[in-house]
């Protein structure tokens, strides 16, 4: 009948509009990714976990020179070799490789030289290195908490003193900050995590009031979780606590969503930035407006976790 056709061809106008809708945002993308980071030295400390090779791709895509850092000689190795293969070397450059462990301390400052001889001089510093603990207070040894510190704030702050006189110098530069939204927002069980991200937190809130009058811009993004392969791993999903196993997938974000999240912040110079959903946000408003009724809900998970865990008699 005339209107089973033309439902048809209202459902196949549908579809033509919204293909040519993403083609055309996918050549904005590309073209913001030329015109952003083209010719700029980008360092990304972490370019082996899965937001740091989805932001390698596009930045190296875009014209980048890029500067990755990894703990792992050989897997960073694998990262470039891919990452010419796949490009158009008349348009791109071969990435610089840097063993980078935060964890180790008494490597950065050699580091950090070395980071600088690369092309003498950084355009956008991307730091996204992180280490999560999931654990009561009580169980957590001080060593842990220093090797947490170490990894997510002493070695961040670290880098960026180390790189500092070089952007003042120049009077340009673009420091970005992914951290979580715990930078922001505490959970039970996450107590030395949600610690080195407040810190870690203050330091470049404090950093981009000080350094903005040498045209250097400071940006950070606090995100829920990015979703990963191993998002909900067994051991993730054997835990049985409300708070360490609450993760549904529509609260995360995507390693492509971040990665172009960070390309648009470069090009925007937004300062801050907030990737979160409803739930995460409302959290946010409540624990800045009501706090007290903030701490009885955690408390109220805490006691509920306890007595999901309480052995029968």
């Amino acid at each position: 009948s005339r209107l089973d056709v033309a439902s048809v061809w209202l459902a196949l106008s549908v579809v033509a509009v919204a293909a040519g809708v993403f083609y055309l945002y996918s050549l904005i993308l590309r073209h913001l990714a030329k015109t952003t980071v083209r010719n700029k030295v980008v360092l990304i400390t972490d370019s082996l976990s899965t937001l740091g090779n989805e932001c390698a791709q596009l930045f190296h895509t875009g014209g980048a020179r890029l500067i990755l850092c990894g703990s792992n000689w050989e897997k960073l190795e694998t990262l470039a070799e891919r990452l010419m293969t796949e490009s158009d070397p008349a348009l791109t450059f071969p990435p610089k490789l840097v063993e980078l462990d935060f964890s180790n301390m008494e490597s950065v400052p050699e580091v950090i030289s070395e980071i600088l001889e690369c092309y003498g001089c950084l355009d956008v510093l991307i730091f996204n290195s992180s280490m999560k603990v999931k654990a009561p207070v009580q169980c957590l040894s001080l060593e842990m908490d220093r090797i947490v510190m170490d990894v997510n704030y002493f070695g961040p702050i670290t880098l960026v003193k180390g790189v500092l006189s070089s952007l003042i110098c120049r009077r340009s530069g673009h420091i970005l900050l992914v951290n979580s939204i715990q930078g922001k927002l505490t959970m039970p069980f996450r107590a030395t995590y949600a610690a080195s991200k407040h810190a870690v937190q203050a330091f470049f809130d404090c950093l981009r009031a000080e350094v903005q009058e040498y045209g250097i811009t400071v940006s950070t993004v606090n995100h829920t979780f990015i979703k990963t392969p191993s998002t909900n791993s067994a051991d993730e999903r054997s835990a049985k606590s409300v708070w360490t196993d609450v993760k549904p997938n529509s609260l995360g974000v995507t390693p492509k969503e971040m990665a172009t999240e960070l390309l648009k912040t470069l090009s925007s110079k937004k300062k801050e930035i907030l990737m979160a959903h409803s739930i995460p946000t409302a959290a946010l408003y409540v624990r800045s407006l009501f706090p007290n009724l903030f701490f009885a809900i955690m408390a109220t998970g805490v006691r509920n976790t306890a007595a999901v865990e309480m052995p029968d008699d």
